[in-house]
């Protein structure tokens, strides 16, 4: 049984209204009867819908192939991987005996496996509207990390670049509001360019996604891609 529930819903920042859908996306068929293989099989279909989605909203100039490329990077296992270790998911997965002593609790696939099923589990606690910003928050860890994902540049970097091969001053973020509850807060955040009289608005579940979405729009109005 998993005693430190709290531990685990603070790394996830979420906090499940059933605590036994938590259990199950940290138990593997090892370990008990009621695993998470069922709730790996919805999560990887939740997990594709919402990063085609974050991507669709985030890059609005990319092609359809360099999105299925990201697309590819992002939910492939080395992404999931990186996404586990940094909730420390070995420390709350629920294994059989010979499992833990083979190393289970540090296996790619096994933590892989997990994220997916975790995904799924909030997506039953709580909605889509649950799932998608922790997802959103997930895709901006891999994009920050980088190393094995597609180079395109985000709107930010094409923005700053048009702006500087112009002269012109930086663009200014700011934050306008946070709403939400604490673990799932949403940014609003207003970007100000010289070229444009009023500044435009984006939201998102990081304040990086906001931003994104505020040079993304501007870069329409400009008429320039990313």
């Amino acid at each position: 049984m998993l005693t430190n529930i709290a531990n685990f819903q603070r790394d996830l920042n979420y906090s499940f209204k059933d605590a036994d859908l938590a259990q199950q996306a940290l138990t593997h068929r090892s370990a008990n009867q009621l695993h998470n293989e069922r709730l790996e099989f919805l999560g990887d279909s939740l997990l594709g819908y919402i990063v085609a989605e974050f991507l669709y909203d985030n890059y609005p100039d990319a092609s359809e192939g360099e999105l299925s490329r990201m697309r590819s990077s992002l939910v492939k296992k080395e992404s999931l991987v990186l996404i586990a270790r940094n909730l420390n998911l070995g420390e709350y997965i629920t294994l059989g005996s010979g499992e833990l002593k083979s190393g289970g609790k540090q296996r790619d696939s096994i933590l892989a496996d997990a994220v997916e099923a975790i995904i799924a589990a909030v997506y039953l606690d709580g909605g889509i509207e649950a799932c998608r910003p922790l997802v959103h928050h997930w895709c901006n860890t891999i994009l920050g990390a980088g190393s094995h994902v597609p180079q395109l540049k985000d709107a930010k970097t094409r923005l700053q670049e048009v702006m500087q091969s112009q002269g012109l001053p930086l663009p200014e973020y700011q934050i306008n509001a946070i709403s939400g509850e604490a673990h799932q807060q949403i940014f609003h955040v207003a970007c100000l360019i010289q070229l444009l009289p009023e500044p435009q608005t984006g939201s998102g579940s990081s304040k990086r996604f906001a931003e994104q979405e505020a040079a993304a729009k501007i870069l329409q109005m400009l008429g320039e891609s990313v």
